[in-house]
């Protein structure tokens, strides 16, 4: 299905998820909070969750997976599964995301099927013309700036290079991560109101880890992004 349209796509704040961050806390309490806030919050923006989740063998990803669904359905949060297409499928989440040394996104679509999301890890704007054409849904690219949460395996693209991402993708949504805080989320050009108004060389949200799960507060760290995002008063 090449030429990916922003119509599959409804969220803006895409939420990775790294227990590591957490401290003592709980990965799953932590994500109700975040997501309950969002829920509520005045701005009314969309958010997803990928299970990201790199260390864990399979059943223990697998039992985290099953424990975050109903977590994301109550707050109509897509759960998108980190490269794991047979923990996607066992758990009925809502997508997969490929790093870039993963399947294809063909190969991808064949096992998960045409109604879950295929996303994509990109860093150039030739990987992020590949992805729109070989049809998956939707590409993050980074780093835009050094990550908050780990290091990063080359330079930082800026937000020239998201722009060129961008504008490579077509209609693709590009979620710009790495380094991302509200207040470099507030200088971004989104282009539109909405996500499904976005694409065409503007960024349809920001993708974060360290932002969120390595806040203090993190259900309060999301709603400043959500803020800034909508460019909605704090």
């Amino acid at each position: 299905m090449p030429g990916a349209t922003a119509s599959r796509v409804s969220f803006e704040l895409y939420l990775i998820t790294d227990r590591h961050l957490l401290g003592s806390r709980d990965l799953l309490s932590v994500c109700e909070a975040v997501l309950q806030a969002l829920a509520h919050d005045v701005t009314g923006i969309s958010a997803a969750l990928q299970l990201r989740e790199k260390d864990l063998e399979g059943r223990a990803l697998h039992e985290l997976a099953a424990a975050l669904k109903p977590i994301c359905a109550r707050h109509r949060t897509p759960l998108i599964i980190n490269d794991r297409i047979d923990i996607a499928l066992a758990v009925a989440a809502d997508g997969v995301h490929l790093p870039a040394e993963s399947v294809t996104v063909a190969e991808a679509r064949s096992l998960i099927g045409s109604s879950r999301l295929v996303g994509i890890s990109t860093h150039s704007a030739a990987e992020a013309a590949a992805a729109s054409a070989a049809g998956a849904d939707f590409a993050v690219f980074g780093p835009v700036w050094p990550p908050l949460s780990k290091p990063t395996g080359g330079p930082a693209g800026g937000t020239e290079g998201l722009g060129a991402a961008c504008r490579a993708a077509g209609a693709m949504p590009v979620f710009a991560l790495g380094g991302v805080t509200a207040e470099r989320a507030a200088q971004l050009d989104f282009g539109g109101a909405t996500a499904a108004a976005r694409g065409g060389g503007h960024p349809a949200g920001v993708g974060v880890i360290g932002a969120v799960f390595g806040a203090d507060d993190p259900a309060a760290a999301a709603l400043r992004l959500a803020r800034a995002i909508r460019r909605a008063p704090a």
